[in-house]
């Protein structure tokens, strides 16, 4: 019995998919609930897994190639077992009487050799049907062996010098590969938001001793007490979360010629992947502790590196941060993320002198990029915003304050 493997549903507002990877190949041996392909859409990576055990029959849709939704993908036979020789097989492997028949005389013959001869053979690579014996009986003696190998000299074609082709010092080469569905999607949304937006960027630092401070005097006892690491990300989520009830205009977005306020605060956290940048959401953070914003962010950078983020995950949010310190930036102008209105990028935190009560102190200084469609904040909202979030984090007690 044979069984069909189809295309799943795909997401809502996803027409087709694309077959990344088949994990199995026609005849290998599957499990029920093995993964066997892996399909990718513009938001996520989908796993068809195998609905029953068996054997690989046949793949009809290759890597690379689109699909839509139930389509044939591939052929399972139950029951089967892995390795199985086909009919053609069977018949190649079962000798006919004749070739049996032959094959018994050549063993005969080649047992009636003398040792002499037989090593001769082999050193030659030829089999006994091969030299035409003047024997008793028509054996073949040491002589008839060297008669063949003389007569085959002669009729070999003079041998042609193999010259080598000249290679360069230094190949150069190159490769070309296809982009993915995901990079495709990137792409053609961050070239979306540039021609668009009125995009502007605005630009502040913050003082990250404070924080730092926290963290180090903390950090034992919240991980002993929370089992999760508190990292700096927590701080960033809370500040934007304040700075968004204070300056509704950047919580909100364009739909047509209507302005949409959101009472409820997801944030997108930029995430890069071997796949491309994906923007899962955290969802109500202004209802989440530190701890809960940790460990969601961590979950959310797992599923994300691994390929194993839903569409729920990935669709909503209000206003992204994107955190290319970890890579060392040290500034950027980042692309805000349609159909939300503005982003907040942060960057390395790098040692830097700065005036200090008419003092010269070294300090941990970031920068921070607010990039916002203009047409809808203003520049006194923009900065306004920014700024509590440079006051928010100067000053970590003020989360705990609400001032």
């Amino acid at each position: 019995m044979t069984i069909e493997i189809l295309v799943p549903d795909l997401p809502e507002s996803v027409a087709d998919a694309t077959v990344a990877t088949w994990h199995k190949k026609p005849g290998d041996r599957v499990e029920r609930d093995d993964v066997l392909v892996d399909i990718e859409t513009d938001k996520v990576v989908l796993e068809v897994p195998a609905p029953e055990a068996g054997v690989l029959e046949e793949i009809l849709e290759e890597e690379g190639a689109t699909v839509l939704a139930k389509q044939l993908l591939a052929k399972i036979k139950l029951g089967a077992v892995a390795g199985e020789p086909t009919k053609d097989s069977t018949e190649d492997t079962e000798a006919s009487p004749d070739k049996r028949h032959k094959a018994s005389l050549t063993e005969e013959s080649n047992e009636a050799l003398s040792p002499a001869v037989r090593r001769l053979l082999a050193e030659h690579s030829l089999s006994p049907s091969d030299v035409k014996g003047t024997g008793v009986g028509g054996r073949i003696t040491r002589e008839d062996v060297d008669a063949h190998l003389a007569n085959a000299a002669k009729a070999a074609p003079a041998a042609t010098p193999i010259v080598e082709p000249e290679l360069p010092s230094a190949a150069r080469t190159q490769k070309r590969v296809p982009m993915t569905r995901l990079r495709k999607t990137v792409a053609n949304r961050l070239l979306e938001a540039k021609n668009s937006t009125a995009m502007l960027t605005t630009f502040n630092e913050v003082n990250m001793k404070p924080i730092m401070d926290l963290r180090a005097q903390y950090k034992d006892s919240f991980e002993k007490r929370h089992d999760t690491r508190l990292g700096f990300m927590s701080f960033y989520v809370k500040a934007v979360t304040e700075a968004l009830k204070r300056y509704p205009e950047v919580n909100a977005s364009l739909d047509g010629e209507d302005i949409v306020y959101h009472n409820y605060f997801d944030i997108s956290m930029a995430v890069s992947t071997p796949r491309g940048l994906v923007t899962p959401v955290l969802k109500d953070c202004d209802t989440l502790s530190f701890a809960e914003i940790e460990k969601g962010i961590k979950e959310l950078a797992i599923k994300g590196r691994d390929g194993k983020l839903t569409v729920d995950e990935l669709i909503g949010g209000n206003f992204t941060i994107t955190n290319g310190g970890v890579f060392g930036s040290l500034m950027s102008t980042p692309i805000i993320n349609p159909p939300q209105a503005a982003i907040l990028g942060m960057h390395k935190i790098q040692d830097r002198p700065m005036a200090v009560n008419g003092k010269v102190e070294i300090l941990p200084m970031m920068y921070l990029a607010l990039s916002y469609d203009h047409r809808l904040i203003d520049g006194r909202e923009s900065v306004g915003f920014l700024v509590t979030i440079k006051e928010l984090l100067e000053d970590p007690a003020r989360l705990l304050l609400n001032v």
